[in-house]
């Protein structure tokens, strides 16, 4: 896809095209204008046309140029094996671009790219030239997403969509800046997406579970609920980072995909203070695993959790015997925020027991469950479970 590039040296606007494999960049005489700008589109518009319809006449827009002896004979020549292939093939690339890349990345996530690279960009685009791919081949490719067969439903969501396009994004980015050739991801937007599904439990409901759950996933549920922690933070918690004393967690790691790392992010590092249920469920549940393993929740060999085994087997099954709408567990993070919102406490607090910077999310995802505020630092959350949540039955 070509542009319309203003030179440095000069100001002076200049036409910036591929030809036959070749970038092409052509001064003119006019000032960079907006007025100029929209002629010299409507020009670039029409010599891609031309292109595209091989009907293209280099000397006809350029006539002075001395691109025109080239492609003359680049027309009654054979092209060589090395002008067929002026720019690495995309597979090759991509995996270059990996490897560079993958010192600064989670092992989770480069786990999920590779699945990426693999399943999507490199049979679609593994043998294609990075600077031969176009913007329309992009569009075709995404376009084709949202009809490939995802378990019982067709076609992927448009977040799973935008999570596939943006290393393609980047790696392309990367090509055309090394490669000096213009990104065909040129105004590409990404796909819109639902806001974040907020369906916390009630309080209600949140007693129904902890009491019919099974015994050794009490005080797993207990913690999940009135702490907000994700998935992979509570299932890497370890006992070092449990304080009795000053009733306290310190969320420093995670188990993500069977494997201990680091945080979410940087921001997420916090120290989440302990109402009286999570302070009796841990003490509860150190009598069990305090001297099992490093890790607060464990299975029999002492392992963290595998969270799609608990899913399958405990969670989902249990939400079910209930009656109750299937939710991810992630929700239970959910209803520690809406619980927190709803008795009152201080919204900074709640922030910085989730790990947020700041209270914008906080307000922007669980506005409808904000009441009347007041400040306070924990009690209000305890009074009200003390109030309305039993802890018979807690081991």
């Amino acid at each position: 896809m070509g542009s319309i590039r203003s030179r440095k040296e000069n100001g002076l606007l200049m036409f910036d095209f591929r030809y036959l494999g070749i970038r092409c960049r052509e001064q003119t005489t006019l000032p960079d204008t907006a007025a100029n700008r929209k002629r010299m589109g409507t020009v670039m518009k029409q010599i891609e046309a031309e292109i595209t319809l091989k009907t293209f006449d280099y000397a006809k827009y350029f006539p002075n140029s001395p691109m025109v002896q080239k492609f003359v004979k680049a027309k009654t020549e054979a092209p060589s094996e090395e002008s067929k292939t002026d720019t690495p093939l995309f597979k090759d690339f991509a995996w270059e671009w990996f490897d560079e890349n993958a010192i600064s990345w989670k092992r989770s996530y480069k786990a999920t790219l590779k699945v990426t690279l693999n399943r999507y960009l490199i049979p679609e685009f593994g043998e294609k030239e990075v600077g031969h791919i176009t913007k329309g081949e992009i569009l075709k490719f995404r376009s084709s997403l949202a009809k490939v067969q995802n378990g019982t439903k067709e076609g992927l969501s448009p977040d799973r969509i935008n999570h596939i396009m943006m290393p393609l994004r980047m790696i392309l980015n990367e090509a055309a800046d090394r490669n000096n050739f213009s990104t065909p991801f040129t105004k590409i937007k990404q796909l819109s997406t639902p806001k974040t599904e907020v369906d916390p439990f009630t309080l209600d409901e949140v007693n129904l579970i902890i009491s019919k759950v099974r015994p050794d996933f009490k005080n797993y549920y207990i913690v999940r609920f009135f702490t907000a922690m994700r998935t992979g933070e509570i299932d890497g918690l370890k006992w070092q980072y449990v304080n009795f004393e000053r009733r306290e967690i310190y969320v420093r790691e995670t188990v993500v995909m069977g494997e201990e790392d680091t945080t979410k992010t940087t921001g997420s590092q916090r120290t989440i203070q302990m109402s009286q249920p999570v302070y009796e469920a841990l003490q509860s549940q150190f009598s069990v695993t305090g001297h099992l393993s490093k890790f607060v929740f464990c299975n029999r060999a002492g392992d963290a959790y595998d969270y799609h085994n608990v899913n399958n087997r405990v969670w989902y099954p249990l939400l079910k015997h209930l009656g109750l709408r299937r939710r991810r567990a992630y929700q239970t993070r959910h209803t520690a925020a809406t619980l927190w919102l709803a008795s009152g406490e201080n919204p900074e607090w709640i922030a910085r027991q989730m790990g947020h910077t700041n209270t914008r999310m906080l307000f922007t995802i669980y506005s409808r469950f904000v009441p009347n505020l007041t400040r306070q630092d924990g009690s209000a959350f305890d009074r009200m479970l003390k109030d309305n949540f039993s802890l018979k039955g807690v081991e």
